[in-house]
């Protein structure tokens, strides 16, 4: 498993997110940045996005994925 094969499963599931992976080694962090996540809690978004890496994570491939999923407005500007 690598960071570009997690970003890819976390944009298939979530087409109009803006995903950033990064780490190794079994321990990575995705940065998800989507409208979807607007009016759900933490753990509803988190929900979200380990749907789209759970068979990864049941089959032991991906061991460990740190999740910040924040809308586009929770963004601090650049």
């Amino acid at each position: 498993m690598n960071p570009e094969k997690i970003q890819q499963l976390i944009q298939q599931g979530m087409p109009a997110a803006t995903v950033e992976v990064s780490g190794g080694e079994g321990k990575y962090v995705a940065q998800v940045i989507s409208d979807e996540f607007a009016e759900l809690s933490l753990i509803k978004r988190h929900k979200l996005v380990y749907a789209c890496v759970g068979n990864e994570i049941a089959s032991g491939e991906l061991h460990a994925l740190t999740i910040v999923a924040k809308t586009p407005a929770e963004m601090p500007a650049a």
